[in-house]
């Protein structure tokens, strides 16, 4: 479901703080918050969804979004989260190609939509810009790939572990040793592939074993190494 969205001034987004945009001329810095028109999102809004024309990018000033696809059934499959400093959609944009991906607010969000036109002209005029963007889609690639192959090949248990260890990877932890991110049962199974009850009775599982500790979403990491052990992580 979409929500309502409130603008917010262009100003207050240090364009020279997101690593894509490093490459950037003075001039092309302008000529980008020129463009930009960035809005505030609730949890729960869609920014785009899957098959969807778009003709733009979105960088993500603050908050966090997952990035996914729904299978035949309706079920989703998380392919990664999206946070402060990322830059989302701009594979349609660069292929010319309907959206692949849904991508959907799960902790209050200020995006700023970057025509595509603006997208083209930096990587025809840019080549620094252009590099970057090449990496962040080889990085997404390998991602992609590397997902696959935990798919065919790891057990359910080993893939939570990873998840976990990858959610730490992404957003860190207190100084409680807990997930700075909240996110429900059934989406940790969209993560790691799963029916929400196996997910469920593997976190009791890792509780019990004592790796874990759980209150309402949050999850506190208490046996970082044997995780990694758990999730056939190289480190």
């Amino acid at each position: 479901m979409k929500r309502s969205q409130e603008q917010v001034n262009v100003e207050e987004i240090d364009l020279k703080s997101f690593d894509i945009f490093n490459g950037l001329t003075d001039a092309e810095i302008e000529s980008l918050s020129q463009s930009l028109v960035c809005t505030s999102h609730k949890r729960g809004s869609v920014i785009y969804d899957e098959g969807s024309r778009i003709n733009g990018s979105y960088i993500v000033a603050g908050g966090v979004l997952k990035i996914y696809k729904t299978g035949f059934d309706g079920k989703e499959q998380i392919i990664r989260f999206a946070k402060g400093g990322d830059l989302i959609g701009f594979r349609s944009i660069v292929s010319d190609e309907l959206a692949c991906t849904t991508a959907r607010v799960i902790q209050d969000a200020i995006l700023c939509y970057v025509p595509g036109d603006i997208i083209t002209s930096f990587i025809k005029g840019n080549p620094e810009f252009a590099m970057a963007l090449m990496r962040l889609t080889c990085r997404e690639l390998g991602e992609s790939n590397k997902f696959l192959t935990d798919i065919a090949q790891k057990t359910v248990r080993e893939r939570l572990a990873e998840v976990l260890l990858l959610l730490m990877d992404t957003f860190d932890l207190d100084e409680e040793h807990t997930l700075k991110i909240s996110l429900t049962r059934e989406e940790l199974a969209n993560m790691v592939g799963t029916a929400t009850e196996s997910v469920i009775r593997l976190l009791s599982e890792f509780k019990a074993d004592h790796l874990i500790e759980l209150n309402g979403r949050k999850i506190k990491l208490l046996n970082i190494p044997k995780l990694i052990k758990i999730g056939n992580v190289y480190v």
